[in-house]
This record gives C-alpha cells, structure tokens and sequence, in this order.
C-alpha cells in the first residue's frame, strides 16, 4: 500500500469542498500510516478522526499520546501539538478518507447490498450460500460478507457488533477481501448506515430492497416512518441493478425510488415479478418451492423452516441472476444454507414442545413467525418469550405486545438489551398493549428464568418462541455488555430436563 501524507488528505477534503479551516505546523509531507476513530487503536502515524456526539476531547489527547500525527474534525480541540483540518461534515468526510487510506482497485469487488425490515440477514446468508458454491465449483475462494450475526473478510471471522459498521471498518474489510483474492462481497446495510452516511460512495453492483413496515422510530434513530423510508431508499442512489420485491405492500414507491438505478429486477411470488416464485409447499418438513425467470424454471428447495424465507430466497436467486450464475450453484446453496438464531428449532422426544428461537424483533417479523408457526404446527399453542431493547425502537413495544397478544395462549415479558431503562419497566409497558388483547401474560426480567417458566407451564402441545436475540450472547444493561447464555442453549437444556423428567 502507498502511505499517503497530510496534504494528500487534505487536498482530497479541499476537493470535496469540505474543509472550514487547517492548522497543518509545516508538516504537509508527513506520511498516514494508520486510520482511525477509536484512540485505543491509534499508533505512530495515525490519522485520528473525531467523531460522534459524545466524544470527549479527553479521546484525542489520548490518541496523540499514542502517536496521531493529524486529526480531522468538526470542532477545533485547540492542540496545538499536531496539525488539525476542520471540516463541515464529517460523516462526509470519512469514506472518502478510507477509500484513500486503503485504496481498493476499482472494479476488484463486487458488492451487494440488502435493505429492508426483515429478512437482511437470511438474504445475506442465503446470497453467501449460493455465491460460495458458485465459486467452489470454479475454483474460487468463498466470499465476504457483514451482517448483524457476523463478519468474514477472508482473514478475519468473528461475530458482528452492528449490522453495518462504520466507513473506515467497512474499507479495511474491503481491502482484507481484496487481498484475499475474494470477488463477492454482501453486505446488510441498515437505516442508521444509510441516513449517516457509513455506506456512501461504495459502489453496489446490486442492492436488494426486501419490505418495508414502522421500526426504529426514536428520538435517537428515525422521527417518523418517512425518515425511516426515505433513509432506505438512498441504497438506490449508489446501485446499478436493484432488486425489489413485488410482494411489499409499498412495492410502488419502492421501484419509483429504484428509478435512478442502470437496471431493474422485481422478484416474489407475486405474478408478473421477474423472478417468480409459485408452487409453495413442503416436503418432509422442508420448504420447497419453484422460481421462474427468463433463463430457468426450476424446483428450490430450503434448509431453514418458514414460508416467508422464500421471500429472502427469491431475492438472494435474483442476485445471483443478475450477475449470470448458474441455477444449479442457487439450488445446492439454498438447500444448505441455514442461519444460527433463525427459525432454529428444537424439539421434546415426546414432540409436545416445540421451540423456535428466532432473531425476530419488529411487528413485521413478528407476524410472519407467528403465521409460520401456526402453518407448520396445527393445532398447538403457541407461547412466547420477548422483550424490547431499552432507548430505541419504541414504538416496537406496542407492536410487538399487540402482535403477540392476538396470536399467542401465553406470554412471558422479558429483559432484551434494555439499556438505560429498568427491564421490568419496559415489561409492564408491553404488558399494557397485550393486556388490551386479553392473553394473559408475565413480567420476568431474568431471561434465562422466563424461558424455563414458559417450558415449565406447558400443560398442551405447544410451540414455544423465544424471540428477539437469536444467537447473541450477551445484553447491554446500562452501558455494559453483560456476557448472557444465548437462547438456544437454554431452550436445549430445559427440553432435555423436561425429557429427562418423561422417562
């Protein structure tokens, strides 16, 4: 990699009209070795970025004890020790100082985007499925992707902390998938990355818009549902194909926001959608279902539970459309593909209890779920473990407590990331909404214990959903990230206690 210097960056800025004001000492030529906005990563040669509402100049005197040599920023700190640029936006600022940092070839990577309510991660897991089979089967090397479960850049593995994170993260991913040899790379791209900017300038080869229903509505997050809308149409603003499904109630203003983009693909199983989805059923408790389009009319077959995963399926084939792959690569990927802390099921050797631990946490995935488990298990109960994050997303917990109150027989209200906010304060608040449903309902703030007293009480074949974490293990109570057992495990240890207590 080439080490840029201080007027590199700054003429980069300059050019972009960003720059209010600089403060350089004479020491233009001093070569950027390191980018970053967290001071605890910062070494000699570091370009230090101040970012964020709460940062705290405390961080940048940390960061040039650690060796900055330059800091850019909104807000003159008055160090006079290192050069500084000032400039108006910083949210604008850093992509462009990471695409130059980390110098990504143009045309290296080919990047695909996913947006929507609900379904970003299973698309992406379905989309990485069928891309890693079409490389195994030319002798590539499997793909790069970032989603709310986990990140893999071809050297790095490891769970993600947000669905999609900052632009000079993303560029080191990048520049690791690079020089990985990796060609794909898919990636959820969330309301908050869009409306800030984290994304901008990345230049998608596609981006799939998936639905759309209220979520994350806050004062810290979005005002309103067209805040919300509108911050996820700007995918479109940056793709060449965009992919998006006809069966979202908002499928119009979606494909008019698409408008800008060189081409168009519509997909599900509405008619008329260029890659059509019909003939939906199961097969020894799988789902199957075909897809038609232009070049093939072809039987699909899902290795995770759900009807509505074919909505995610018929994106990911239309992804895999666009850029020609063949129907075989889509058929062996989705038939293997599956996703930790979705739709994961779980059984009691006598089958009386169900569970189903799902990452599903707004109205719409709720309403989805429920219909699942009510199509693949007649005539059970159904029974439900969740909570709501604390400080964010409010409105979710009227939603959620009516979703849930019209459909289960039982509900036991829980702790989930409740953050600044008591867990129990926020259980008795979704409590009110289910209350009005007239299902009867429990506070209980341990989550661990509100999924042993939802197996507990099963008196009638039951589906019990644990919702709301997936596989996450841990909550953030306060400011600290609290280690938690994830819900599978307990589930798994409370259905071999009640089998063991069946002998």
């Amino acid at each position: 990699m080439i080490y840029y210097t201080i007027h590199d960056y700054l003429k980069l800025l300059e050019e972009a009209g960003l720059v209010t004001a600089r403060r350089l000492l004479g020491r233009e030529d001093t070569p950027i070795v390191s980018l970053t906005y967290n001071s605890a990563e910062t070494v000699p040669g570091t370009l230090f970025v101040c970012k964020g509402a709460l940062f705290k100049r405390d961080y940048l005197l940390d960061a040039a004890a650690r060796g900055a040599v330059l800091y850019i920023s909104e807000t003159d700190y008055h160090l006079e020790e290192i050069p500084c640029i000032l400039v108006s936006d910083i949210r604008l600022a850093m992509p462009l100082l990471a695409r130059k940092f980390y110098q990504i070839p143009a045309d290296a990577l080919h990047y695909i985007g996913i947006t929507g309510t609900k379904g970003k991660t299973t698309t992406a897991y379905y989309v990485k499925a069928i891309f890693d089979e079409y490389m195994k089967q030319t002798g590539g090397v499997p793909t790069a992707f970032f989603t709310s479960v986990e990140t893999y850049d071809g050297r790095e593995r490891k769970p993600s902390r947000i669905t999609t994170p900052e632009s000079m993260e993303l560029y080191r991913h990048f520049r690791n998938a690079f020089e990985s040899g990796i060609r794909y790379v898919t990636m959820e791209v969330s309301s908050q990355a869009l409306k800030y900017g984290r994304v901008l300038g990345i230049p998608y080869d596609v981006g799939v818009f998936l639905n759309i229903s209220e979520d994350h509505i806050s004062p810290v997050e979005h005002r309103d549902f067209q805040d919300y809308f509108q911050s996820k149409l700007l995918l479109f603003r940056q793709v060449k194909t965009a992919c998006v499904s006809l069966d979202s109630p908002f499928s119009r203003e979606i494909l008019a926001g698409a408008s800008s983009a060189e081409r168009i693909l519509t997909f599900g199983t509405t008619e008329g959608a260029d890659i059509y989805g019909y003939g939906l059923h199961t097969e020894g408790g799988r789902i199957c279902f075909r897809a038609k389009c232009s070049a093939f009319d072809e039987a699909f077959t899902l290795a995770m539970h759900g009807a509505f995963n074919v909505e995610n399926a018929l994106a990911a084939i239309a992804v895999a459309y666009s850029f020609g792959l063949p129907a075989d690569a889509m058929k062996a990927g989705l038939a293997r593909a599956t996703v930790s802390g979705r739709m994961e099921e779980f059984s009691s050797r006598d089958n009386r209890i169900k569970a189903i631990v799902d990452y599903a946490h707004n109205a719409l995935s709720f309403e989805k779920i429920f219909e699942a488990a009510e199509q693949e298990f007649p005539g059970f109960q159904l029974v439900s473990v969740f909570g709501c994050p604390g400080g964010k997303a409010l409105n979710r917990r009227g939603d959620l407590g009516t979703a849930a109150g019209r459909r289960c027989s039982r509900i036991y209200l829980t702790a989930d990331d409740p953050g600044p906010e008591d867990a129990m304060d926020i259980c008795r608040e979704i409590g009110q909404y289910v209350e009005k449903t007239g299902c009867p309902y429990e506070c209980i703030s341990d989550r661990e214990e509100a999924i042993r007293k939802a197996v507990r009480d099963v008196t009638e074949p039951s589906v019990i959903l644990v919702l709301g974490k997936g596989s996450e293990t841990g909550q953030k109570i306060g400011q600290k990230d609290v280690s938690y057992r994830s819900d599978a495990e307990i589930i798994r240890e409370c259905l071999q206690a009640y089998d063991d207590a069946s002998l």
